[in-house]
């Protein structure tokens, strides 16, 4: 027997081969099963009422189709296992209705392709995760601007290149962040709005002779827009590039966030305390409180990148066109990048909402920190008209003589700045007792940053009005998109209800 006979013999002669089923076919349905049986069961139930409103079939025959789609059970389907009988989910449920109707049923495929059909369908799957991942984006912001409400007079040190840099706040840091996911809520809010358009109707690429309404079957299906171009409704994958991009970018910029969180809990920084419910202890060391929630979140949202990477590969190169590379292979990366996001979201709000801070160490530490002295700089400008530099050199030399001492900056004297101004301008500086003390106090240095962005508690407090107000915003545009879409799925339930007689 010949290596071509053997391969037969072991693969089978017809199609599915074994491997090929092992690694493609079985996979694919576990997928489809699970995530696009529902999308595919709504299309189904709108391009039969679209057909019956453009006269394509007659109420009667709208009626047994309706029940053949009634006859379907979704549950059992969702259990069954993939035994080669049938390519794939799509041809299953059509076997399954036409056994209840009869070769009428064979008429819910006029004007219509599996592709236009399964682009629709992956964009209604990648709609409903979308949802899902902004809804806990939305709580995650919400509970973002709550802390940052409680500590808008939490002082704390700013870092620039992991250094020491000036005195902020808390609320000022986390503010920052809100700002960031509010970035990454607004790009997947518009990977949405691109996403949430309608293919059918374009059929295999080129339309269809027959009569149907692709503004119907838009409307039908809760999506917003149509994709004219109907090569582009079928070739066209930058939705899904659009979505992981996004979905990447929130990823990394939250990991950012988790890495900063870490270092803040180590007893060194000494800033926070993860609550009980999101810490390990050792199996050795009794003192051992490991801020694993953190550490997870890091490694997931790294999961995350890696998956929106596998979709922007996988779409690279590929032709435009229909290509199974952007299909079944492919989308469950996008799915699990989006239930990934969701899940550290909603994780890292919990871990937020319940974490204490050690406001005292922060507060102290900021005290007798050099961060400070931008400022002592600045009112050198001030009360002896010295240009910025030439005040930059004389606190410079300042931190130089202090820390030589063993000085901390809420220390520095008037005779150590009046020794540097005495080498830089040749005489005293104008500076008092009084004046120094508030140039060195990080209190004084956040309350007068009350510029637009600044720090201060006042300017903060109207960040948070603003973004209170965004988000309340947001909130209401995902409210709406939401329902529209249940309102459509229950509208095409209740029609094809009402037509089965059931």
């Amino acid at each position: 027997m010949g290596y071509r006979e053997q391969w037969l013999e072991t693969e089978g002669a017809a199609f599915p081969g074994k491997t090929y089923t092992e690694v493609v076919l079985e996979p694919a349905f576990n997928e489809a099963k699970t995530n696009l049986l529902g999308p595919m069961m709504a299309i189904n139930k709108a391009h039969l009422i679209m057909l019956e409103k453009q006269q394509l079939v007659s109420t009667d025959e709208a009626k047994q189709i309706a029940k053949a789609i009634r006859s379907i059970d979704p549950e059992a389907l969702r259990q069954a296992s993939y035994t080669g009988q049938f390519e794939d989910l799509f041809f299953q449920v059509e076997h399954q209705m036409l056994e209840h109707a009869g070769d009428i049923a064979g008429n819910l495929h006029l004007a219509r392709s599996r592709n236009d059909m399964g682009i629709s369908i992956y964009r209604m799957v990648l709609r409903e995760k979308l949802i899902v991942t902004l809804t806990s984006a939305l709580k995650l912001n919400e509970q973002l601007l709550l802390f940052a409400k409680d500590h808008t007079d939490t002082l704390m040190i700013g870092y620039t290149h992991t250094q020491q840099a000036q005195p902020t706040t808390l609320s000022h840091y986390f503010m920052a962040v809100v700002d960031s996911l509010n970035r990454d809520i607004r790009r997947m809010m518009a990977s949405f709005t691109n996403c949430n358009r309608s293919s059918m109707g374009a059929a295999a690429l080129t339309t269809s002779g027959f009569a149907i309404s692709r503004e119907q079957m838009m409307e039908l299906l809760a999506f917003d827009e149509l994709i004219d171009n109907s090569y582009d409704a079928i070739g066209g994958a930058d939705y899904l590039g659009e979505v992981a991009t996004a979905v990447q970018l929130a990823a990394i910029n939250l990991g950012r966030v988790v890495q900063d969180m870490l270092l803040w809990c180590t007893q060194e920084f000494g800033a926070l305390k993860v609550a009980a419910p999101y810490v390990q202890i050792s199996s050795i060391m009794p003192q051992k409180r490991n801020p694993v929630s953190f550490e997870h979140m890091r490694a997931l949202l790294s999961s995350c990148v890696g998956n929106t990477n596998t979709v922007l590969s996988m779409i690279h190169n590929t032709p435009f066109g229909d290509i199974v590379d952007t299909e079944d292979d492919m989308q469950p990366y996008a799915w699990r990048s989006l239930d990934i996001m969701d899940k550290m979201y909603r994780l890292f709000a919990a871990v937020i909402g319940t974490m204490e801070v050690n406001k005292e160490v922060l507060r102290e530490r900021t005290k007798g920190s050099f961060a400070t002295v931008t400022e002592l700089a600045d009112t050198l400008v001030r009360t002896d008209g010295l240009s910025f530099r030439k005040a930059h050199h004389i606190v410079s030399d300042v931190v130089k003589l202090s820390l030589a001492q063993g000085l901390a900056a809420n220390e520095i004297t008037l005779f150590i700045v009046n020794e540097s101004a005495q080498c830089h301008i040749g005489r005293d500086s104008s500076l008092s007792e009084e004046t120094l003390r508030e140039a060195l106090d990080p209190v004084h240095f956040v309350e007068i940053r009350s510029l637009p962005g600044g720090p201060s508690p006042k300017e903060i407090n109207r960040m948070i009005d603003i973004r209170m107000n965004q988000h309340h915003a947001h909130v209401h545009w995902l409210g709406q998109a939401q329902s529209k879409i249940e309102q459509a799925l229950q509208h095409l339930d209740q029609v094809i209800l009402e037509w089965s007689g059931s």
